[in-house]
């Protein structure tokens, strides 16, 4: 029989009495603490940590698209590439959290969801903050964040600068030396599909090679949004699954408001010009 494996014979440090450890790091006791279930339900704890890792990779998300926003802002989107790719793979971990999530049932939810109360994930101000940026502005849904002067400044500071698409755009415009109507770079509405814009971009894909940058930029904005899709799809399957075509703990809809949510497209154009090649 062999003796145990002693790290610390082959130089690993094992005191952290006056140095740091990953705990420490991590701040692992304050995030391990903030699990706080309201009931006695075993699936409770389910529920609240696929919402905070959820959280936890929207405020990575978010860090990425602020990156993109100053690289595609400086009149440089290569670097931009790299970020708009691991948001992508972002999403799709958070993809995979509702597989997680579904192993959930019916029976499981109810013994809980009474302690939620009106709140609901369609209050989360980090994914409000993930679709301005991509260009899915709509100020009604500030509403819901009212009660909270900070978040509600984050929100309106967020309305004051270009979007992601708006600065896509732009590059779009210097490299054809074509300009776009005013209305296109609306600041506090939705984005709306552009016959110009679409035309534009049927120009980069016709020509791939002559305009590889913008052909790029343009498949990693697709990749992006094809997760985001995915990620809305997951999200109403798995509601229906759970709670059917019951109300939503915070007053919407529920399945028929993903639903409604499933038909917005964040870059139109990218979409539309693809049947006229």
């Amino acid at each position: 029989m062999t003796d145990a494996y002693d790290p610390g014979q082959d130089g690993a440090k094992m005191s952290f009495r006056e140095d740091m450890s990953y705990g420490d790091y991590l701040g692992l006791d304050m995030i391990l603490a903030a699990q706080k279930p309201l009931s006695d339900a075993h699936d409770e704890m389910l529920f609240i940590i696929q919402h905070q890792t959820s959280e936890l990779w929207m405020r990575l998300a978010l860090h990425e698209l602020s990156a993109v926003r100053d690289c595609l802002g400086g009149g440089d989107a290569r670097p931009a590439f790299k970020m708009l790719a691991r948001v992508s793979r972002i999403f799709e971990q958070l993809n995979g959290a509702w597989d997680v999530l579904r192993t959930m049932t019916p029976s499981d939810y109810t013994t809980f969801r009474e302690q939620l109360g009106a709140s609901s994930g369609f209050q989360s101000h980090q994914y409000r903050l993930i679709e301005f940026m991509l260009g899915n502005r709509n100020e009604a849904m500030m509403r819901v964040h009212e009660h909270r002067a900070d978040l509600l400044g984050l929100l309106e500071a967020e309305l004051a600068r270009p979007t992601i698409y708006h600065l896509a755009l732009r590059t779009l415009e210097t490299e054809l030396d074509v300009r776009f109507a005013p209305e296109v770079y609306r600041m506090r509405a939705p984005h709306a599909a552009d016959d110009a814009v679409t035309q534009a971009w049927t120009r980069v894909y016709r020509e791939p090679e002559r305009h590889w940058t913008l052909y790029e930029l343009a498949e990693k904005l697709m990749d992006l949004e094809d997760y985001f899709r995915r990620w809305r799809f997951n999200h109403v399957t798995t509601v229906e699954r759970v709670i059917g075509f019951k109300r939503g703990t915070g007053g919407t809809s529920g399945v028929k408001y993903l639903r409604r949510m499933l038909e917005v497209e964040l870059f139109p154009e990218l979409w539309n010009m693809r049947g006229g090649l």
